[in-house]
């Protein structure tokens, strides 16, 4: 979620400070779209007329209390508390629950930010990122990708990686995959070794 991990985007526009005194938890969907791509769209106004905003947050998680309370250093200094609730959507290669969110992940968080300052979270993207690469080499279960002067992993997940060529349907073939071939990439980085889940490789776009 940082420099190092080939995340492209301004992460200041998913902050928020706005204050909603007296705000309340929301369902998942209430505050947006909860798939992948919401992570990078610009932020839009809340579908519920009574909301009156929505916060942002996004950093390295560094603690977790009771498997529901995140609390996460963002890249600027800023310091997180993020309360997850049995209407959060949380994504992590795969809709997915919070029993899979880890010390060390990396997070975009949505939600309402209650009076204490926690936000309470409609949608959590874990370790989301969303990368401009060069495919620079094919294997049967990872490829070797081209960023910013180096080169990542980008590992193939049966079942759950999936390629679009030239704007057609997603499909798990990825078999027209190319060297040399421009792509944009959307998956879930591995803290561990900086590699990076496929959830979905685009070229011809």
């Amino acid at each position: 979620m940082n420099d190092a991990t080939g995340s492209t985007f301004d992460r200041r526009r998913f902050l928020s400070a706005t204050a909603l005194g007296g705000a309340t938890v929301v369902g998942a969907t209430a505050l947006g779209a909860v798939d992948p791509d919401a992570a990078f769209a610009a932020p839009t106004p809340p579908l519920d007329p009574a909301v009156a905003d929505t916060s942002f947050a996004e950093g390295l998680i560094t603690g977790i209390e009771g498997g529901t309370l995140l609390h996460v250093a963002g890249s600027y200094g800023e310091r997180h508390r993020i309360q997850l609730t049995n209407a959060t959507s949380i994504w992590k290669l795969h809709p997915t629950t919070a029993a899979d969110i880890e010390t060390g992940d990396g997070l975009y968080a949505r939600g309402l930010e209650m009076p204490d300052g926690t936000v309470a979270a409609d949608a959590v993207w874990v370790n989301i990122v969303n990368l401009d690469v060069t495919v620079r080499g094919i294997g049967k279960d990872r490829l070797a990708l081209g960023y910013h002067g180096g080169e990542l992993i980008g590992r193939i997940v049966p079942g759950r990686s999936t390629a679009s060529y030239a704007g057609a349907a997603l499909t798990d073939d990825l078999s027209g995959l190319r060297m040399g071939q421009q792509a944009l990439v959307l998956g879930a980085w591995r803290p561990k070794d900086g590699s990076v889940d496929i959830a979905r490789i685009t070229v011809g776009h």
